[in-house]
C-alpha cells in the first residue's frame, strides 16, 4: 500500500509544479503586456499632466487602494483555504466572500466620502473627488474575484484584468481626458480602468462557479469568514501598506512634485512586483492541498521553486531597468531623472522581498499570528528607519534626489530583514530546508551588471540607445547565465511547452 501511495504523492508533487509553472508562464507573459502598457501612461502624466497633478492624483490613489486592500478582507489568499476546506457548494462560498467584501468596501467608501481630506490632504476638493471612494466597491471585488478565478487554476482572467484592461484602459482614458481636463483627467481615468478591470474579473468568475442557487446570506457564517480572515487582512494590509508607507511619509516632508517623482520611481519598480503578486492566487490552492495532506517536503520543495524563478526574474527586470536608470525616468520627463537613485532602491527591494512573500503564503496557513507580528514589526522598522533617514539628509542639506532615495533604502532594509525571519520561521515549522537564492544570481547579476556598465558609458545624447538595445543586452545576459547555470531540470518546468494538467482537488 504505502508503496502505490508513494508514486501518487510523487505524480501529485509533479503536478503542483507543473500547475505553478504555467501560471509562472503566464504572469511573465502577463508582466510584459503590462510593461508594455504602463509605461505609456507613465508618459502620459508625466509629458501631459506634469509632476503637481500625478503627485495629487499619486497620493489620492494611495489612500484608496489601502482602502481597497482592507475592504478585501484578506481574501485574495484566504479564498482558498475557505474553498478547500469546505464540504458546501463552492458557489455559497464565493457568494459569501463577495457580500462580505462589498459590505466591507461599502464601509470604507462611507468613510472617506465623509473625510474626503484623507486623499487630498495637500489641495481643495474638486467637482466629483468626494465620490472618488466608491471605486473601491471594484478595486475589492475585482480581486476576489480573480482569486476565485486562480482557485480554478485559470491565471489568464488576472493577465486579461490586469495585464491588458486595466493598464491600457488608463492609458488611452488619461490620455483622452486630458483634452477634457487637465485637472481631473488623471482621476477619472483611473476609475474607469478600474471599472473595466472589474467587468473583465466578474464574467471569467461567473463562467466558472456560475450562479449560486439556494444560496442565502446568513449573518454568523458572514461573522466566522471575517473572524477566520482578520489575521490574514491584517498581514495583507502591512505587506501592502509596506510598499505604499515610503510614499506617505515622503508626502509630509516633501512638495507634490516630488511627491510625483516618486511614484512614477514606485511604479516602474512595482513592475517585476506583479510576478510574486500574481503566484499568491495559485500558490495558495497547492500549499492547502498539501496542507490538509500533511506533505511538509512537498510545500518547502513548491516554496524554495517558486521562490528562486521569482528571485530569478525579479534580479534581471532589476538589472535591466536599474542600470540604465536615468534613461527609464527621462523617458517620462527631465524632471523626473531626480527619481533614479530611488528607482535603484525600490527594484532592489522587490528582489530581497522575494523570500519573505513567498514564505509568506505558507506561514498565513501554519502561523498567521506570529506572520502577522513580524508583519507588523518590519513595518514598524521601515517606519522608523524612513524618518530617521529622511531627516538625516535633511538635515545634512541634499537636494531631492537623495531626499526621494532615503525612503526607499528604509523600505529595501527593513524587506531584508523580513526576508530572513519568515524564511527562517517557515523552515522551522516544516522542519523541511527552504532555499531560495542560488549562487547562478550572483554571477548573472555580475555579468549583466558588465553589460550594462559598457551601454551606460555611451554618450549622454544616446539614452535612446540604453531604452532599444541597452535593456535587452542586460537581460540575453543574465538569462543566458542563470539558464545555464542556475535552472535546473524542474526549474525548466517553467518554460516546457507541453500541456500540463492541474492539480485536482
Amino acid at each position: 500500500m504505502i508503496a502505490d501511495e508513494a508514486p501518487d504523492a510523487k505524480a501529485r508533487e509533479d503536478s503542483d509544479i507543473a500547475a505553478l509553472a504555467r501560471g509562472g508562464r503566464t504572469n511573465i507573459f502577463g508582466f510584459l503586456l503590462r510593461l508594455a502598457a504602463r509605461l505609456p501612461f507613465l508618459f502620459i502624466a508625466g509629458r501631459i499632466y506634469g509632476a503637481d497633478v500625478l503627485g495629487r492624483f499619486a497620493y489620492a490613489i494611495l489612500v484608496i487602494e489601502f482602502a481597497a486592500q482592507l475592504a478585501t478582507l484578506g481574501l485574495k489568499r484566504g479564498l482558498a483555504g475557505a474553498l478547500a476546506q469546505t464540504k458546501r457548494p463552492e458557489n455559497h462560498v464565493l457568494a459569501d466572500g463577495m457580500v462580505l467584501t462589498l459590505l466591507c468596501s461599502l464601509a470604507a467608501a462611507g468613510v472617506l466620502m465623509l473625510f474626503p481630506q484623507a486623499m487630498f490632504p495637500n489641495s481643495g476638493i474638486n467637482g466629483l473627488d468626494r465620490l472618488l471612494p466608491l471605486i473601491i466597491i471594484a478595486v475589492a471585488g475585482s480581486d476576489v474575484a480573480l482569486a476565485a478565478c486562480a482557485w480554478r487554476f485559470d491565471i489568464a482572467a488576472t493577465v486579461r484584468a490586469r495585464a491588458i484592461i486595466e493598464p491600457w484602459t488608463i492609458s488611452i482614458a488619461a490620455w483622452l481626458l486630458s483634452f477634457y481636463s487637465l485637472r481631473d483627467g488623471l482621476i477619472l481615468s483611473y476609475v474607469l480602468s478600474m471599472v473595466a478591470a472589474f467587468c473583465a474579473s466578474i464574467w471569467p468568475m461567473a463562467k466558472h462557479f456560475g450562479w449560486p442557487r439556494g444560496w442565502a446570506p446568513h449573518p454568523l457564517r458572514l461573522w466566522r469568514m471575517t473572524r477566520i480572515n482578520v489575521p490574514l487582512a491584517a498581514a495583507d494590509a502591512v505587506e501592502w501598506g509596506s510598499r505604499r508607507l515610503d510614499l506617505a511619509i515622503l508626502g509630509l516632508f516633501v512638495s507634490p512634485a516630488v511627491v510625483g517623482i516618486y511614484y512614477v520611481a514606485q511604479q516602474v519598480a512595482s513592475l517585476p512586483q506583479k510576478l510574486k503578486t500574481s503566484f499568491e492566487p495559485i500558490l495558495g490552492p497547492v500549499i492547502t492541498r498539501n496542507l490538509a495532506e500533511k506533505n511538509h517536503a512537498a510545500i518547502a520543495r513548491q516554496v524554495s521553486q517558486v521562490g528562486f524563478w521569482i528571485i530569478a526574474a525579479q534580479a534581471g527586470i532589476a538589472l535591466a531597468l536599474g542600470i540604465p536608470g536615468e534613461a527609464v525616468m527621462g523617458l517620462v520627463g527631465p524632471q523626473f531623472v531626480d527619481g533614479t537613485l530611488a528607482l535603484g532602491f525600490l527594484l532592489g527591494a522587490e528582489v530581497v522581498a522575494a523570500t519573505a512573500v513567498v514564505s509568506e503564503s505558507a506561514l498565513v496557513y501554519l502561523a498567521r499570528h506570529r506572520n502577522l507580528m513580524i508583519s507588523l514589526a518590519m513595518i514598524a522598522v521601515q517606519a522608523g528607519l524612513s524618518f530617521l533617514l529622511i531627516l538625516l539628509v535633511r538635515q545634512a542639506g541634499y537636494g531631492a534626489p537623495i531626499l526621494a532615495a532615503a525612503p526607499a533604502a528604509a523600505l529595501a532594509l527593513a524587506l531584508a530583514s523580513s526576508s530572513i525571519v519568515k524564511s527562517h520561521l517557515l523552515q522551522r515549522l516544516l522542519r523541511f530546508r527552504v532555499a531560495t537564492w542560488r549562487p547562478a544570481l550572483i554571477i548573472a547579476s555580475a555579468v549583466a551588471a558588465v553589460v550594462g556598465g559598457l551601454v551606460v558609458a555611451l554618450p549622454r545624447h544616446m539614452e535612446w540607445v540604453e531604452l532599444v538595445f541597452g535593456v535587452p543586452a542586460i537581460l540575453a545576459a543574465y538569462g543566458a547565465v542563470i539558464w545555464r547555470l542556475g535552472f535546473g531540470p524542474e526549474d525548466r518546468e517553467l518554460f516546457a511547452r507541453r500541456k500540463m494538467a492541474p492539480a485536482q482537488s
